[in-house]
């Protein structure tokens, strides 16, 4: 077994978040992000940090998501996303605050 699937008390770290690249440790802080929504075909899920996901749900609506952002990179790669990364990266794994901005492209 790898490192980043070691058991920590009850909790399991589920590895790196695909966005914030923080360890994600299983529980409440822990989503499931698909890379084109559900509701544009997607059907590829991830685990993410909550509060991950809902920045990017709160940055890109579903129709830019599938189009533009549907990889890490990509989500990496945009203005609002970078700010929130270089933020949330100073926060414990187990974080679950949600941001306080909205705005959508």
């Amino acid at each position: 077994m790898d490192n980043a699937h070691l058991a920590t008390g009850d909790q399991r770290n589920l590895g790196p978040c695909p966005l914030c690249g923080r360890a994600m440790i299983e529980g409440p802080s822990v989503d499931r992000h698909h890379w084109v929504p559900r509701t544009e075909g997607g059907r590829e899920a991830v685990a993410m940090h909550k509060v991950c996901h809902r920045m990017v749900h709160r940055v890109l609506d579903e129709r830019t998501l599938a189009r533009d952002y549907a990889t890490a990179e990509a989500l990496r790669s945009h203005p609002e996303l970078r700010r929130f990364i270089a933020w949330v990266k100073k926060k414990p794994p187990d974080y679950i605050d949600w941001p306080k901005r909205t705005r959508r492209h």
